[in-house]
């Protein structure tokens, strides 16, 4: 195996894609997302076409606990992240400004923005420990 990536906001689109493409490019891959059905069925996917490990992590990216938690509860083999993918993001609210919901855009910043801090904060002490790893932002117009 190549090494291990993980990938928010595995549940859709771009995440999605991209945990196939790691897998198939021989990476164990570590998914996140909210919607546990999706992200059962593209660890089904990996398990079925691709020889690699997968590990699915349901929680909500913007609950700075749950992140917490689940980086803190890692398997030993699963702690060695060459990569992390910060893909999770959503957009919410499309009105003019002026017409905006600020719960719109506590939504949007709470993942966009803080969740990317949170996971951000939690995965980069176990690259530093092992003086390697790469973080890719992903990032839309929202």
């Amino acid at each position: 195996m190549k090494g291990i990536v993980l990938i928010t906001g595995a549940t859709a689109g771009i995440g999605s894609a991209t945990a196939l493409l790691f897998a198939k490019n021989k990476y164990n891959v570590i998914i996140t997302g909210r919607r546990l059905e999706r992200l059962k069925s593209l660890e089904n996917q990996i398990n079925n076409n691709y020889e690699t490990k997968v590990l699915s992590l349901n929680f909500d990216i913007r609950e700075y606990n749950e992140v917490k938690k689940h980086i803190d509860n890692l398997p030993y083999e699963w702690k060695n992240i060459d990569i992390l993918i910060n893909n999770a993001g959503l957009a919410s609210g499309f009105g003019p400004i002026d017409q905006g919901d600020i719960e719109d855009w506590n939504k949007m910043l709470d993942t966009n923005v803080k969740g990317l801090l949170y996971i951000t904060k939690e995965i980069i002490p176990l690259m530093i420990k092992r003086k390697k790893g790469h973080i890719v932002n992903i990032a839309s117009i929202a």
